[in-house]
């Protein structure tokens, strides 16, 4: 019998995990993206046009590419979020998407709180004017986090992690989000509050939502006026949801400390980009995820799924579950 077709267009899938790798190719022929970048359109069109599975990364994959690779069955997305791939096309295809909700909240967690920290005791500025041969002690006179307030704008899975974490620094801990956490505010001890309480109070604001059409500019001129001067913001969540043209007036006017940006509204942004020219940012290239145990976590968890739907068994991490609906109506039974 012959062996489904898996393209993978993820560049990380299986570099760092070869058990990942091994596990999809024993139930899959597999052929993968040569570009070593995020794949076009046209590209995309001719390497799913007779594709079992996609095991894909930052690449767009809209109804267009659903629609023309007619054997596509299964589309597992290389990250926490399913907001490149036509979920509705998909499911109106009968298309099972999975993705890895999860793998990377440690590894986003850590690193918020190391963008704190680096932002307000200036760290990287500080490397920069030593590997120079300068010795400019006191110009880099930072800010302490023990005892601040955070405010924390999302409390999910990663918005949890930062919590549980700044706890150490005894910091006074506010949140924001959709749904009230009673229990989280038990066990942890964090402070529910509205929006603009928390901007008005906190001496760093962290962001951690999904990006939607009701989070798109949530931070924007009339929220940063609402932050202390000397406050500081943190964005290792989606770019749009800061509006950064309102962000780089606030910035290069002093009516905010300074931020630390890790996502950008283009990735990657031009050499141009007006926050690139402030003393007072810290500007990393998309990398909050990026450990070595995010990305094995990632793989094992894309090969699990793929290898359980070519065997004819339910993947653990579906996005469009209703999907399995449509399947049993066709005859098919994932166990």
């Amino acid at each position: 019998m012959e062996k489904p077709k898996v393209y993978v267009t993820s560049r990380s899938f299986g570099r760092r995990c070869a058990r990942a790798l091994e596990l999809v190719k024993s139930v899959a022929d597999v052929e993968r993206n040569p570009y070593g970048r995020t794949m076009s359109e046209a590209e995309l069109l001719e390497a799913v046009r007779d594709v079992d599975g996609l095991i894909v990364g930052n690449d767009k994959i809209d109804r267009k590419i659903i629609e023309s690779a007619r054997r596509l069955k299964i589309v597992a997305r290389h990250g926490v979020s399913v907001s490149n791939v036509d979920l509705k096309a998909a499911t109106e295809n009968n298309i099972i998407v999975t993705y890895t909700p999860a793998a990377n909240a440690d590894a986003v967690a850590d690193f918020t709180v190391g963008l704190m920290i680096s932002v307000a005791r200036h760290i990287p500025k500080a490397h920069a004017s030593t590997i120079r041969g300068r010795w400019d002690s006191r110009e880099f006179i930072g800010t302490e986090i023990g005892g601040k307030t955070l405010g924390i704008v999302g409390l999910g899975t990663i918005g949890t992690l930062v919590a549980r974490r700044v706890k150490g620094f005894d910091m006074r801990v506010l949140y924001y989000s959709r749904t009230r956490k009673r229990h989280l505010e038990r066990e942890l001890g964090v402070q529910y509050v509205d929006l603009k309480t928390l901007l008005r109070e906190s001496d760093f604001v962290t962001l951690h939502v999904d990006l939607t059409e009701e989070t798109r500019g949530m931070i924007g001129a009339e929220e940063l006026n609402l932050m202390k001067k000397s406050a500081y913001l943190i964005n290792t969540a989606r770019g749009p949801v800061v509006d950064e043209e309102a962000l780089y007036k606030a910035l290069k006017e002093k009516r905010i400390a300074g931020a630390a940006v890790d996502v950008y509204s283009k990735e990657p942004p031009s050499a141009d980009f007006p926050l690139f020219e402030l003393d007072n940012v810290v500007t990393t290239p998309h990398i909050a995820a990026y450990t070595e145990e995010a990305i094995k976590r990632m793989d094992m968890m894309n090969a699990e799924d793929v290898v359980r739907f070519f065997s004819g068994k339910k993947p653990e991490h579906i996005a469009n579950v209703e999907v399995l609906e449509r399947l049993k109506e066709r005859g098919v039974f994932l166990e």
